[in-house]
């Protein structure tokens, strides 16, 4: 079974999309760690909304926050501090998708990273949205996580930007997913659409 976990290079890059389409392409299980703020429309909620089929189980948050902001820091305000060691994977036997919070360095405590909640076994899809500094933003996370070994993908979001997208893909190597074009909305028919046209790369990580 796959466990794939997805991050960004920014906030607001789209990485619930994307979690969506993965999950809905792979009929996964979904699974977002640590929810900061928005918890009565959280991403967990958003996903639900998004897929069609019947088999995937949303599993609840480890950390529910009441601010958003970066977890450590929304962790502070409702008194708590996060342990990355009570971030416990549930237990399924089907694919799991995973969604981070923030970028890969976003920290949980003093000490800990979103990065470290990355398994060794998880294969990481990292989302991209062109704005000015994105091609830094996209090489930095996705050269960090090859250096530390793991199998890598990336998934464009937004309109296509192809000098920015060439250059990220000719400087880093990493298998290419597809992109998420800007829609007017995302509802269960857009989600079900991206999830046909990416369910064959996806299948194959």
């Amino acid at each position: 079974m796959k466990e794939i976990f997805v991050t960004g290079i920014s906030t607001e890059v789209g990485k619930t999309m994307a979690s969506a389409i993965i999950t809905e392409a792979l009929q996964a299980d979904y699974w977002k760690p640590i929810q900061a703020g928005d918890l009565d429309n959280s991403d967990s909620h958003k996903v639900k909304s998004l897929i069609s089929n019947d088999k995937t189980v949303i599993h609840k948050n480890s950390y529910e926050l009441n601010t958003a902001m970066s977890p450590h820091a929304a962790a502070e305000i409702d008194g708590i501090r996060i342990d990355r060691f009570h971030i416990n994977q549930p237990e399924t036997s089907n694919h799991l998708v995973i969604e981070g919070a923030g970028g890969l360095l976003v920290p949980l405590n003093e000490e800990d990273t979103m990065f470290d909640i990355i398994m060794p076994s998880y294969k990481v899809i990292v989302v991209s949205r062109h704005y000015l500094g994105s091609i830094n933003h996209s090489l930095l996370t996705i050269n960090w996580l090859i250096g530390k070994g793991y199998d890598v993908s990336v998934l464009f979001s937004g309109d296509a930007n192809p000098h920015t997208e060439n250059i990220i893909l000719h400087k880093t190597g990493v298998s290419l997913i597809g992109r998420i074009d800007e829609e007017e909305v995302f509802d269960k028919q857009i989600i079900s659409k991206y999830a046909n046209k990416f369910r064959g790369v996806l299948e194959s990580l």
